[in-house]
């Protein structure tokens, strides 16, 4: 087995993903990406970015929704790595359009609740029960899972509902998770990012841009990538032992109810 701890981070090649991923091997960890992109080039800059840091980092393609290619990713895990000591349950979609709730599509609703809640639910269903077994040959060993969600999972957006819906899931998934596995030593914690500058926001920077300047944030800027990884990295390096279904959030502020 590896002497360094090691890290899944799915959704892990671009955006908060990579932000994370680039944060945990700051720290010492080797890391696992699992993503979804048409061509490894993502993937593949993130990887060497890594490695330039002195860690080690595989990546593999996958559809986090369907069950043979979670199976498949473990189990690369399992081969390349030997362990696994943190789960990053950070891969998601956006609706295949922002329409009006009421004309919604079910096709939107499946694709989004099978990558954002159902992947995130059994892959994390499965990494327990392998760290449940890593924990028998190793009592000491300090293992978590992180949920990246969303502000989306308490504030309305009408527009996008089937998101908000599944932001909401998780953060529900959390708790259900941080309950059952505390018997097992295993912490469960959730970030809720505010309105962060990725691929997923692109589309919306003037909208966002405007409100952020007009105040919707007591910090009046954008996230970056590096807000989220810095929070995974001071969870990931044990700084919260005693903490388990907590939310963090790294939003600016945008929580807050002000007068």
């Amino acid at each position: 087995m590896a002497d360094r701890q090691v890290a899944l981070i799915t959704g892990g090649s671009r955006g908060i993903g990579r932000g994370i991923a680039l944060a945990l091997a700051g720290v010492g960890y080797d890391v696992a990406i699992n993503h979804f992109d048409p061509d490894e080039t993502a993937a593949e800059q993130t990887r060497k970015e890594i490695e330039a840091l002195s860690r080690k980092c595989r990546a593999w393609k996958g559809d986090i929704s369907s069950a043979s290619d979670r199976a498949d990713l473990l189990e690369n895990v399992r081969r390349e790595f030997g362990r696994l000591d943190l789960l990053v349950n950070n891969a998601g979609v956006a609706p295949l359009q922002r329409v009006d709730m009421l004309e919604a599509t079910e096709e939107s609703f499946d694709r989004l609740i099978g990558i954002n809640l159902k992947g995130p639910y059994f892959l994390t269903q499965a990494v327990a029960d392998w760290m449940i077994e890593q924990r028998k040959a190793d009592p000491d060993r300090a293992l978590s899972i992180i949920n990246i969600s969303s502000i989306s999972a308490y504030t309305s957006s009408p527009s996008r509902g089937e998101y908000c819906i599944s932001k909401a899931a998780v953060s529900m998934m959390t708790k259900l998770y941080a309950d059952r596995l505390a018997e097992c030593n295993i912490n469960v914690y959730e970030i809720q990012p505010g309105i962060i500058a990725t691929d997923m926001t692109a589309g919306v920077k003037d909208k966002y841009d405007k409100l952020i300047a007009e105040g919707v944030t007591p910090i009046k800027r954008w996230g970056t990538p590096e807000d989220i990884g810095k929070a995974v990295a001071a969870i990931a390096q044990g700084l919260f032992p005693f903490s388990t279904g907590q939310v963090f959030n790294v939003d600016g502020g945008f929580h807050l109810r002000r007068l």
